[in-house]
């Protein structure tokens, strides 16, 4: 008698570290780091890479595999997935890949009599809330990285502070919303990240971003910067824009602003201040990244 999950621990797994410990060592890791990334020792790792671990040939083969690998190798090497995200990322694969597919498969084969069987595996969900949120999270690093790298943003960055931030998709309060806590400040031309994104930190870009959702817009991402009508005229160019009124609630003065700039996938809010608020510029866009995105191209 042989288990499914079996085939995973004793074929899957050591092939997919194998690969993944490759990948990462051709991104320059060291022995050490790729230790680290994994979760596992040195000695395993040096298994791996003198190949006295057999890898499994059809699961080396396979498309999806090859492509997991190459995704979470590039991002675990870019800072924007965490072990946490790997781990449920490889976890998905395999649920998906025992339920009728290429684990079924080879389990099936160590057990034959499962093909006249009938046997339905119960699976994890693939569209979990954890893979959900560590999505988001990954998605708000790469904005960060995208700005951070970019020479002359910090003159973008307002004296309350920018930030990046992404929502769930059934977002509906700023606990559901990712951020950077503390916000991004401009220490001596450079763009200053206090720390790792986080959900429920950022009460000023999520209040506009969930205001915005609430009144039909379909963004998720966003990001604040210093007003200056030269950065409106600017993103005018490629994205609708809207001004709302500050001293208004911010729901029903961003509603106002998001009915009169009409459907469409990004969308550009500003304000241009009252007494004792800063104007702002507020850049929404499907995900965190591609706000970063359009802001990048205006520096």
């Amino acid at each position: 008698m042989r288990f499914i999950e079996e085939v995973v621990v004793d074929e899957f797994l050591p092939t997919v570290r194998s690969m993944l410990a490759e990948d990462l060592r051709e991104r320059g890791f060291t022995q050490r780091e790729v230790a680290d990334a994994l979760g596992i020792s040195q000695s395993a790792v040096s298994k791996y890479a003198h190949g006295d671990v057999a890898r499994h040939d059809r699961i080396v083969a396979d498309e999806r595999v090859r492509e997991l690998v190459e995704r979470v190798g590039e991002g675990l090497a870019a800072g924007e997935m965490t072990p946490v995200a790997a781990l449920v990322e490889i976890e998905v694969l395999i649920r998906r890949l025992e339920e009728g597919d290429l684990l079924a498969d080879l389990h099936e084969e160590a057990m034959p009599a499962l093909a006249d069987a009938e046997v339905e595996f119960s699976v994890h969900d693939p569209d979990s809330g954890l893979r959900e949120r560590e999505r988001v999270l990954s998605s708000v690093r790469r904005g960060l990285r995208t700005l951070t790298n970019a020479s002359g943003f910090a003159g973008l960055i307002p004296n309350v502070g920018a930030n990046v931030a992404e929502c769930l998709d059934d977002a509906r309060t700023i606990d559901d919303v990712a951020a950077v806590p503390g916000r991004l400040v401009d220490v001596k031309g450079q763009a200053m990240v206090p720390g790792e994104p986080e959900f429920g930190v950022s009460e000023h870009v999520a209040t506009v971003l969930l205001a915005a959702r609430e009144a039909g817009a379909t963004a998720r991402g966003a990001v604040n910067v210093r007003y200056a009508p030269e950065t409106v005229e600017a993103l005018a160019t490629d994205h609708p824009t809207a001004e709302f009124d500050p001293e208004r609630p911010t729901s029903e003065a961003v509603a106002d602003a998001v009915a009169d700039a009409g459907p469409n996938d990004t969308l550009v809010l500003y304000q241009t201040g009252a007494v004792g608020i800063e104007p702002i510029v507020y850049v929404l866009a499907p995900t965190a990244s591609e706000a970063a995105a359009i802001v990048r191209a205006i520096v």
